[in-house]
């Protein structure tokens, strides 16, 4: 039973994050980003995850697993 709930957590992590190179074309998460923090710190964990639920319609969950992967701490 572990074993399946672990294999499920990780899936959901995966399935969550994004590639290193930003998809964004358009910048918008970037300058959303600006806006929030003038001097906005990807690495930083509580930054990264209001950037990503306020920039990116993201909820906590999948934005600190997100942000987690990313290196933020």
């Amino acid at each position: 039973m572990r074993v399946i709930i672990a294999i499920f957590l990780s899936a959901a992590a995966l399935a969550s994050c994004t590639p290193e190179s930003n998809n964004d074309v358009t910048g918008s998460v970037g300058d959303c980003a600006r806006k929030l923090y003038s001097q906005y710190n990807p690495k930083d964990a509580k930054q990264c995850v209001a950037v990503c639920i306020a920039c990116e319609s993201g909820v906590t969950t999948t934005c600190s697993t997100s942000c987690w992967l990313k290196g933020a701490r």
